[in-house]
């Protein structure tokens, strides 16, 4: 299948790479059919302005790039008229620094391997979901500062990537999921730094906010219950006690930031939306009482179906998964799409997030055909991975839609996916934040 083609002017390899900051450029796009905002119905024959990184108009009919007014010495053009355009797609749970192993070779990286390496896997697996059609991503768990040095540098053009929200480690408790130091022996433990990733008490928690702020988070990521990858017989229910996810958001809240919590037990899930946290991450085992719960806070239910199926699969073959693990994931998994359907029946607010990282880089978009198989339709699949998950990010005036003023994130597909969420998985042509990102063939 050939990818979307470029014409008028030859974009120049430096171009295409954006691997270092550019100078002003200008950009005329011919849309086939655009779904400029996901909704509302799309609109055949449009021109897309765009200068630097910003949209700056969209009009009906193909612009002449010879017709536009700049101060740049070229108006390069981009046919994308036998495509469908659409707004960049955004996963609201990733974690780029890593990808699951079998167990051998997990614990290997444990005990080999440093943030450099994960830095540097960072970086090929910000470019395959680049590539994939996800021009931004919330990026909730990752060693160290690596995730906030990958936002940093993908900002300045350094490597390519999608736009990321950057939790850094997850807060957790002590021996809970994300406590780094599980099941290692204490000669192997690392000395946990000032502002500790296992937390005990109010106190500690509103310390390690605090300190995540520091450092330069977006939002804050807590473990509200146990969970399937943590090699621990822990369970997957409530972890922290309720005093501590209270002072968890209400100091973030007072500092500016979302609080993403990750919660497979219906206690945990519940604890964690009576606090106040503004997504449940996962949700697999909610029940009325956490439907009621979110309706009644606005909170999001991120479902990463994406990350069940693959565990799920997983925990079939002998020794991919240790049996405290491999338990945990043979019950969870089969649960998170049927808790996704019920709760999006009841009207719950949902933003697209499939936990890659659990599976692998660049298949975001199977996400939709799970959502999708669970009932939700093409459109509102749609409306999960643009404006709801926008909306969650808290950046809905910046991103989400194709709209005069916003980030130039846009995607183009041979297909419609209102009528083929499939074409999502084949994306032919990817602008994030304004530059032009060669897809691998």
């Amino acid at each position: 299948m050939n990818r979307a083609t470029t014409t008028a002017l030859t974009l120049t390899l430096g171009f295409l790479a954006c691997t270092t900051a550019l100078a002003k450029t200008t950009l005329i796009i011919h849309c086939g059919t655009l779904i400029a905002i996901p909704g509302q119905p799309p609109k055949q024959t449009q021109s897309i302005l765009v200068i630097n990184d910003k949209i700056v108009s969209i009009t009906d009919g193909y612009t002449d790039p010879d017709q536009v007014q700049t101060d740049d010495d070229t108006v390069e053009l981009i046919d994308l008229s036998n495509h469908f355009v659409l707004p960049g797609l955004i996963d609201c749970h990733t974690h780029l620094t890593g990808e699951i192993k079998p167990a051998a070779e997990r614990m290997r990286s444990r005990m080999q391997e440093s943030e450099a390496h994960s830095a540097i896997d960072a970086v090929a697996n910000a470019k395959k979901t680049v590539e994939a059609g996800f021009t931004t991503v919330r990026n909730v768990g990752s060693p160290g500062s690596v995730g906030l040095a990958l936002r940093d540098r993908i900002n300045a053009g350094v490597v390519p990537g999608p736009r990321m929200f950057v939790s850094g480690p997850p807060v957790s408790v002590t021996g809970g999921h994300g406590d780094p130091t599980n099941s290692l022996s204490p000669i192997l433990r690392p000395d946990l730094p000032d502002h500790q990733i296992a937390v005990d008490g109010p106190s500690e928690a509103r310390k390690a906010v605090r300190a995540r702020i520091r450092e330069g988070v977006d939002l804050i990521k807590i473990t509200a219950t146990g969970g399937v990858l943590s090699p621990t017989a822990a369970g997957v229910d409530q972890q922290f006690f309720d005093d501590e996810l209270e002072s968890i958001v209400e100091a973030a809240r007072m500092m500016g930031r979302k609080v993403a919590a990750h919660a497979h037990g219906t206690d945990g899930i519940n604890s964690a939306l009576r606090a106040g946290v503004s997504s449940i991450e996962h949700g697999t085992y909610l029940e009325d009482s956490s439907i009621e719960l979110f309706l009644e806070t606005g909170a999001y239910l991120v479902p990463t179906i994406h990350a069940g199926k693959f565990v799920e699969d997983k925990a079939k073959i002998d020794g991919y998964f240790p049996e405290s693990i491999r338990a945990k994931a043979a019950a969870v998994g089969p649960h998170i799409q049927d808790s996704f359907a019920r709760a999006h029946k009841a009207g719950v607010n949902i933003a697209f997030g499939t936990d890659v990282g659990v599976g692998a880089h660049g298949t975001n978009a199977q996400e939709f055909i799970y959502m999708h198989e669970a009932g939700m339709s093409n459109q509102d699949c749609l409306i999960s991975a643009t404006i709801n998950a926008s909306k969650l990010i808290g950046a809905e005036d910046r991103i989400g839609t194709i709209e005069a003023g916003k980030a130039a994130d846009i995607i183009a597909v041979n297909d419609n996916p209102l009528q083929d969420l499939a074409t999502l998985l084949d994306v032919q042509f990817v602008i994030a934040n304004g530059r032009v990102i060669p897809i691998s063939q």
